[in-house]
């Protein structure tokens, strides 16, 4: 086909840009394939599949279809396919197809993408995130197209609800029987009488653990022996910690198995929770907190074996450093996002583990309000410490959550502590910024308006003036002092230094200073301080500028 002819026949094919169709140029796609995130194919793809399915067309000229063409690098048809599934998690390969033409009289290369919706319950992501397109926007996935994805209907297959017919009560352990039926009670205590009346083939069938008298792989997980552990190879049933001293080296590390019911107590007990004096000013008493929310490393941890997906064969694992715990297990994270996670407000839609789950709720180790998540953040915004790092890797199917037990910097603690009524997500939006991560526009403006960031957007830094937050005449004071005391330090440095090596040059004093000023500080703003220092030593005759463009003392 000549250009017109091609362009002709995209226009009766492909007639209008919509959620299943997109027009792109893409002049470049060793630059455009897997580029910058909302702005390359593989985004597009996402998008695309997240709804209906569709096409995308590259090497038009949006809105006029005018042929421009694509430089394909060194992709074929089938290396692009190979590229799109590896880098889109969850797109299926059933019905991903790509059609080039090349125009006979201009040579110019046209691509048709062939994306298949999405699988039922699995949205697609690229970049970690999944997508869809609003109108000419492309926009990550929203809350009710997720849910609506979840919620499809289709055939599931639950790894923890299969039947093991060689298991038999006897592969169980005593104890963590004695204790999944107290535990039963004490989540139905209206039925504390009737329970202890039924057999314990009855308790794990009401449990949701075992079918007709015979025992699921969740029963096995949560009671069995350890012996019974081979009830479920070739997944692997292991909790392991992991001890990592300060030179970053392993120290230390230990496995628990089956019964989870009874082991994961004994893995928590691992973790060092030592108490921290944290004097946050205005008073000579330290606040003294344990490092970690006794409830928060327990649900992350239940999380952790609930969601596990067992047919990967990995261990859920729990690195412990001296500042932090990180929890990792195998598997998509269901509810796509963080923020999806701590704004719902009811049950989870979808379970990878039905009965494993149900089986944890009835034995007190979880709850299915889905409220976990949310609470884990809420208890760390009430001890003041930093919120938890979700690193969520939809491409390699892993979830790792990290919960500190140390302070990051101690004025995010301060300005926590002087501002109890502030949200949830602004202590987020103080946390990002803590951690020199970069937040919305919108987000920024307002924690500027409550004096609780400074800085040039983006690179903004917690704000020193906790004094500003509150009325409190000894933070005002301390404040003031420490400021006074700051300057005047760094200011006898200068002279020192002066004093000692006969001058200096600028580049000299700000690699003196820098180092030592405040982190939260930007590296523009530790330079300006520097001069404003330097400015008012020269005022007060202390120093001045030699013709050789050092400063030196001045002479008296």
């Amino acid at each position: 086909m000549t250009e017109l002819e091609l362009q002709q026949y995209l226009l009766r094919e492909y007639p209008q840009e919509n959620a299943r169709c997109e027009w792109k140029e893409f002049k470049n796609l060793k630059n455009s394939f897997c580029g910058d995130e909302k702005d390359d194919v593989i985004s597009y793809v996402s998008a695309i599949a997240n709804m209906e399915g569709g096409n995308l067309v590259i090497g038009v000229q949006d809105k006029s279809l005018e042929i421009v063409g694509t430089d394909t690098y060194n992709y074929d048809r089938q290396k692009a396919i190979l590229r799109l599934t590896e880098r889109c998690t969850n797109l299926s390969s059933e019905g991903l197809d790509i059609e080039d033409y090349i125009t006979d009289d201009t040579k110019k290369v046209v691509w048709i993408i062939h994306i298949p919706r999405h699988k039922p319950k699995l949205p697609v992501y690229a970049h970690d995130k999944a997508w869809q397109r609003i109108e000419d926007s492309l926009v990550e996935l929203t809350s009710e197209r997720l849910n609506a994805i979840l919620e499809e209907t289709s055939p599931t297959y639950d790894w923890s609800a299969e039947i093991i017919a060689e298991a038999t009560l006897e592969d169980l352990e005593p104890k963590a029987l004695l204790k999944a039926r107290e535990e039963y009670k004490s989540v139905h205590p209206r039925l504390a009488d009737e329970v202890n009346t039924w057999d314990d083939m009855e308790l794990l069938g009401r449990a949701g653990v075992a079918v007709k008298g015979k025992l699921t792989r969740a029963a096995i997980l949560l009671l069995g022996k350890p012996t019974a552990v081979h009830f479920l190879s070739p997944s692997v049933a292991t909790v392991t910690w992991v001890l990592v001293d300060e030179h970053d080296e392993k120290s230390d590390y230990e496995h628990f198995t089956i019964p989870f019911l009874l082991t994961v107590d004994e893995a928590l007990a691992k973790i060092r929770n030592l108490n921290q004096r944290i004097l946050p000013g205005g008073t000579l008493f330290p606040d003294i907190v344990k490092q970690y929310d006794e409830y928060s490393i327990r649900e992350i941890l239940h999380n952790a074996i609930a969601h596990q997906d067992y047919t990967m064969q990995e261990r859920v694992t729990m690195v412990e450093t001296p500042n932090s715990v990180s929890f990792s297990n195998g598997g998509y994270f269901l509810p796509g996002s963080v923020r999806n996670a701590i704004e719902q407000t009811g049950p989870q839609k979808y379970y990878r583990n039905y009965a494993l789950c149900q089986g944890m709720v009835s034995f007190n180790m979880i709850d299915t309000i889905g409220r976990g998540i949310r609470k884990v953040f809420t208890e760390q915004q009430k001890r003041y410490f930093p919120m938890p790092d979700y690193q969520i890797d939809q491409a390699k199917k892993e979830v790792t959550v990290k919960i500190y037990g140390k302070l990051i910097n101690e004025q995010y603690y301060r300005l926590l502590k002087a501002n109890p009524d502030l949200s949830l997500y602004d202590c987020i939006a103080l946390d990002m910024v803590q951690k020199h991560e970069t937040i919305d526009k919108d987000i920024a403006a307002r924690l500027r308006k409550l004096h609780l960031v400074e800085g040039r957007y983006p690179k903004l830094f917690l704000s020193a003036y906790t004094a500003k937050t509150v009325d409190n005449k000894e933070l005002k004071t301390e404040y003031i002092h420490n400021k006074s005391f700051n300057d005047l330090h760094f200011k006898d440095m200068i002279v020192q230094y002066l004093r000692s090596f006969g001058g200096a040059t600028r580049a000299e004093l700000n690699t003196l200073l820098q180092s030592k000023l405040s982190d939260v500080l930007t590296e523009e703003q530790k330079i300006r301080k520097i001069g404003n220092m330097l400015s008012a030593l020269k005022k007060d005759g202390i120093i001045q500028l030699s013709e050789k463009k050092k400063w030196i003392l001045v002479e008296v």
